[in-house]
C-alpha cells in the first residue's frame, strides 16, 4: 500500500493499480484527485468536502465512485448511484481496499454550533482517518491518521487519544492551520507523552509504503 500525505486532512492510497483519497477538501492541492477511482468524505465542511471541486473530478471520470455519510451524500444526490451513503457499522470495498465505518459525529466545537455527521474510514484494516472527531475503532489499528489541530481540540486530548486507540504508528493530519512553530510544539508534547506510538508530521507530498 503506497500511502501519501496530502494537504490537511487528506490522504491517498495506491495498491495495484487503483487510487483511494480520502477527505480531498479546500485545502488540498488539486491533484489529489488525479488518477482517483475512489473517494471517500468524513463530513461536510469545506476543509474535508470541496463539492465543486469533486464534481469536477466526478465530471472528469464517469467511473469514479464516492463513499460517505449523510450530510455529502445528500448535497451529492443528483450524481445518482455513483455516491454511496455509509455509516457506523458498515463495511465495504473501494478501489479495491476493504473499508470499515466508525463514528456518527463531528467533535464538539461549541454548545452554539450545531454538529453535524462525521464517520471515520478504517483502510485495509490497518490505518484509520477519523475525520473530525476522536473515535475510538472497537479493533486495533496500526497506523492513526490524527488530527493535530482544530477548533474543537487540545493537545491533552490528543495524548489520550492516541493512548486510546493504542496506534503504532500516528501520522499528522489537519494540520494547515498550525505555523512551523505551532508543529513543533505539537511534536515536543506528543513525544514525551506517548512515546510508543512514533509520532510524525509529512510534508504534503510525502509518500512511503505502508505495511
Amino acid at each position: 500500500m503506497l500511502f501519501t500525505k496530502l494537504g490537511h486532512a487528506c490522504a491517498r492510497f495506491e495498491k495495484d493499480g487503483q487510487v483511494l483519497v480520502v477527505d480531498p477538501g479546500s485545502f488540498t492541492e488539486p491533484v489529489a484527485y488525479d488518477g482517483a477511482d475512489a473517494i471517500l468524505i468524513t463530513h461536510v465542511h469545506a476543509d474535508h468536502f470541496d463539492q465543486a471541486a469533486l464534481r469536477a473530478a466526478a465530471d472528469a471520470s464517469p467511473a469514479l465512485q464516492i463513499w460517505t455519510n449523510g450530510d455529502v451524500a445528500d448535497a451529492l444526490s443528483d450524481l445518482g448511484a455513483r455516491v454511496h451513503r455509509v455509516g457506523h457499522g458498515d463495511t465495504f470495498t473501494a478501489a479495491g481496499f476493504d473499508i470499515e465505518a466508525h463514528g456518527e459525529w463531528h467533535a464538539v466545537i461549541h454548545p452554539d454550533i450545531p454538529r453535524v455527521g462525521n464517520v471515520g474510514f478504517l483502510v485495509d484494516g490497518a490505518v484509520f482517518h477519523p475525520g473530525d472527531a476522536l473515535t475510538v475503532p472497537d479493533r486495533p489499528v496500526g497506523t492513526l491518521l490524527l488530527p493535530v489541530h482544530a477548533p474543537w481540540s487540545k493537545v491533552g486530548e490528543l495524548i489520550d487519544y492516541i493512548r486510546a486507540v493504542g496506534a503504532e504508528r500516528a501520522y499528522a493530519v489537519h494540520d494547515a492551520m498550525l505555523s512551523p512553530i505551532g508543529l513543533t510544539v505539537v511534536k515536543s508534547v506528543l513525544d514525551r507523552t506517548v512515546p510508543d506510538a512514533a509520532y510524525q508530521r509529512l510534508e504534503p507530498g510525502t509518500s512511503f509504503d505502508l505495511a
